[in-house]
């Protein structure tokens, strides 16, 4: 099984509607170098050339399916594929093999290759935080962001997931998140959190965005379930954490504390504390770089 990831998509959806569109973006009207090469029975591999961590095999596998294709994997989907492993087998590595016609192989070739670049590139960044965390003693979540890049965003969301981090609220009905500007509109952090309360019910979270102690104190007493401690230095970080878990202790409000802002591979570690539940970053997916991959016809 190349991907048990696969099982979190609906089997009919939008996502498959969007690899066509993919498709037709990528050839408008006239094949030509279709027109060139024509319907010879061709084998091509599919080669990784870059470490990282494999991801995006479903929607590669789509593309390859509405061109008429047969592939054949050669590795689960979250294999992290080293250095090493390149090396040895010099500097690229089989991870695929594609069968059918010449034409559609070379119609279906960048567009699968950019998705999988993309969501392996999305999917080893969040990895590698992840890996960070713990290696820093971290016990909570690892989390991305709404920043995903816009038609996209299943992909970005699915290479987390691959990559071993929370995706986050996936869109605006997933979770409340009330920010500067809805606190500013509306007038209070209590205001807001009521006004939302009022409509989403129990079965949705309510997070508040907050900049200082007292206004994240505001926010829990309003009944936030997720404070989220916007832009805060590592000791100021910590400092605060640590005293609103003491002033809540004993006492029946339950709430979540998050981190985020600026976080990246190179100041992690200076903010992690187990007293914070969620880290989250854009880093992990938002000008994250790819993993190279390429799909050459196999020369008889």
């Amino acid at each position: 099984m190349a991907s048990e990831y696969v099982n979190l998509l609906p089997r009919d959806g939008r996502w498959k509607q969007q690899i066509t569109d993919f498709l037709t973006e990528d050839v408008p009207s006239f094949d030509f170098g279709g027109f060139v090469v024509g319907s010879k029975p061709e084998t091509a591999s599919l080669y990784m050339k870059q470490e990282g961590l494999i991801c995006g095999v479903p929607f590669a596998a789509e593309v390859f399916k509405q061109c008429d294709l047969q592939v054949k994997w050669h590795f689960d989907e979250k294999t992290f594929v080293t250095q090493d492993e390149l090396n040895q087998s010099g500097g690229k590595i089989v991870v695929a093999t594609v069968t059918g016609a010449a034409k559609n192989i070379l119609l279906a070739e960048r567009t699968a290759l950019n998705l999988l670049a993309r969501a392996s590139g999305v999917a080893t960044q969040s990895f590698l935080t992840k890996k960070l965390a713990d290696e820093n003693g971290y016990t909570g979540l690892i989390a991305g962001t709404r920043k995903t890049t816009p038609g996209l965003r299943l992909l970005e969301k699915y290479a987390m997931l691959v990559g071993g981090v929370d995706t986050h609220r996936y869109d605006l009905s997933s979770m409340v998140m009330l920010k500067d500007n809805h606190i500013a509109s509306t007038g209070s952090i209590t205001h807001a959190v009521e006004k939302a309360r009022s409509v989403c019910g129990f079965a949705v979270k309510v997070e508040v965005e907050v900049s200082t102690e007292k206004d994240a104190k505001e926010a829990i007493d309003a009944g936030a379930d997720v404070i989220m401690l916007d832009n805060f230095k590592g000791e100021e970080l910590v400092k605060v954490a640590q005293s609103l878990r003491e002033h809540y202790r004993g006492s029946n409000k339950a709430f979540l504390l998050e981190c985020s802002g600026g976080l990246t591979l190179k100041n992690l570690s200076s903010y992690l504390c187990n007293d914070i539940d969620i880290y989250s970053t854009s880093s992990i997916h938002q000008g994250t770089g790819i993993i190279d991959f390429s799909l050459k016809i196999d020369v008889k």
